[in-house]
């Protein structure tokens, strides 16, 4: 603790100035800165090639059409590649995350030409956030003067929108989407080669490609031969869909600091809003013996907006309720010629932000913009480590992301500590400032800003923020000695993310050599 408390009260003390110093000259204008379903499947799946083993059917195998493999089939297939995609489960999928899309994952999807997958889907545009705390409450708008009308948040069901995207993806000729089971990678003198797959009717195929990425989400059972997965549970949700009811702020994802953990409501069609209930901890009462009700009548529907008590009580009462776990995983690859890893397969924050989609789709930008100038993959060991680069040019925008995710978790969840007490109120109130003390937070929440050190400054400049509040307007040693200690904490919630997400690649990409490599000769 003593050692926490020295290195970040030096850090504060320095934030603290870089802060005021990007203030000043922001205020100066210097900074700137499943029926539906199975007719679907008959429309995306494509019927497989006449090559389907014993060649190089594509340049690219991609394995999962979720969120990331729809999506960086249809980027590759719009580049020119011979793109096959293996996916477990054609049929929409249903889930209770991956729903909410910040306006800098839109302007993703529009930079890869994907914006058309959020219509007709019944998708609502998202201005902001609602935060309420003690019956307290502020709106935090997203900073989108600078860019176009269109340019928001959007929320939907999940299914919908990757469906759309699949659908989009298979009207290329040269993307093949078929149903099957990867079961292993196929290896050769350390190089993967393709993948081993079941087909929908259970015969068991090889397909071989110069490159595999493995976009399978969260449970994928490949990533261990690319990556050294450390996944953390720190909480579920428990997902509700609630109707007949309005949010307080319209367009506005509501976030409730509740006793134990958060609470996130957001509308995911025009009729719909989703609740996602925060429980701590890998065990969560049994839906299936009414614990789950009860847990939902007695500890958080106490604690929900008037507005949406009614719905929310209902919706308990007709035991449509869903639990997920939420997973966290620093990206620890293993570059392997042949192979790569995109999406939940290998990198997960906690959901709270909703920062998974921008994530991952300023992931595809990146792979795609290195994969462009290679007129030839196949030379694996020398594309494996071109591609070293990948893992270092998407690091500021991931960072950030998922240190924002992690952090802002641990400071909304509820305390007995009295240092975090004062860091969750002094949070809270430090966005309730409005002006840049708001929107500086809110666009690295949004992806509109994702700059490492801009992160740090705000967190620890809540933290200085807290200890002022503590000290006037006489300071006392006993609210010397809680804010020290909330110096402490703070330090000890936001040092190991970044610790664990790597701090040279982070702050420092440019000092990584894979950072500047061209691209090989002999593939371009």
């Amino acid at each position: 603790m003593e050692e926490h408390l020295l290195y970040g009260s030096i850090l504060a003390l320095l934030l603290g100035f870089v802060l005021s110093y990007a203030l000043f000259f922001k205020r100066n204008g210097v900074v700137n800165d499943a029926e539906k379903s199975a007719n679907t499947t008959t429309a995306v799946a494509r019927e497989c090639g006449s090559r389907n083993g014993d060649g190089d059917d594509a340049d690219v195998i991609i394995v999962g059409a979720g969120v990331a493999g729809a999506a960086l089939a249809y980027t590759l297939g719009k580049d020119g590649r011979r793109v096959h995609v293996i996916e477990r489960d054609l049929t929409e999928p249903d889930r209770i995350v991956g729903e909410l899309l910040q306006p800098g994952g839109y302007l993703k999807l529009i930079e890869l030409g994907l914006e058309d997958c959020v219509e007709e889907i019944d998708a609502q545009r998202v201005f902001g956030y609602a935060l309420f705390k003690d019956g307290k409450s502020t709106r935090l708008s997203y900073p989108l003067e600078k860019f176009h009308s269109d340019v928001s948040g959007r929320s939907f069901h999940n299914g919908r929108f990757i469906q759309r995207m699949r659908e989009k993806a298979a009207t290329l000729p040269n993307v093949q989407l078929e149903q099957g089971s990867v079961t292993s990678l196929l290896e050769e003198n350390g190089t993967i080669k393709g993948v081993q797959y079941k087909t929908k009717t259970g015969e068991e195929m090889n397909a071989y490609a110069p490159l595999t990425i493995v976009c399978d989400g969260c449970f994928s059972n490949l990533r261990r031969n690319l990556c050294s997965p450390k996944v953390e549970v720190p909480s579920s949700f428990v997902g509700l869909i609630l109707e007949n009811c309005q949010l307080p702020h319209a367009n506005h994802g509501h976030v409730i600091l509740a006793d134990p953990s958060p609470i996130l409501f957001y509308p995911i069609s025009s009729t719909e809003i989703r609740c996602l209930v925060d429980v701590p901890g890998q065990k969560v009462p049994s839906v299936t013996n009414g614990q789950m009700a009860t847990y939902l009548k007695t500890v958080v529907a106490p604690q929900i907006p008037p507005e949406l008590l009614d719905a929310f009580i209902a919706t308990v009462d007709k035991g449509k309720i869903r639990t997920m776990s939420n997973r966290s995983m620093p990206a620890a690859p293993h570059p392997t010629p042949g192979a790569l890893l995109m999406g939940d397969a290998f990198n997960m924050r906690h959901p709270l932000t909703g920062g998974g989609m921008t994530v991952a789709l300023s992931d595809i930008v990146v792979l795609r913009n290195l994969l462009r100038p290679l007129t030839d993959m196949n030379d694996a060991s020398t594309l494996c480590k071109y591609l070293e680069s990948f893992y270092t040019l998407r690091k500021p925008v991931a960072s950030t992301i998922n240190t924002l995710a992690g952090a802002l978790y641990k400071v909304f969840c509820a305390s007995p500590d009295q240092a975090r007490k004062e860091m969750r109120e002094a949070c809270f109130d430090y966005l309730s400032l409005g002006g840049v003390f708001s929107e500086g937070p809110v666009s690295l929440l949004s992806g509109l800003n994702p700059r490492p050190l801009s992160l740090v400054a705000h967190f620890f400049a809540v933290a200085i923020f807290g200890v002022g509040r503590l000290l006037l307007p006489f300071p006392s040693p006993k609210r010397m000695w809680i804010g020290a200690r909330l110096i402490s904490s703070a330090s000890g919630i936001i040092f190991p993310i970044i610790k664990a997400e790597g701090v040279r690649q982070m702050f420092f990409p440019a000092t990584v050599p894979a950072y500047y490599r061209a691209p090989p000769s002999c593939c371009s």
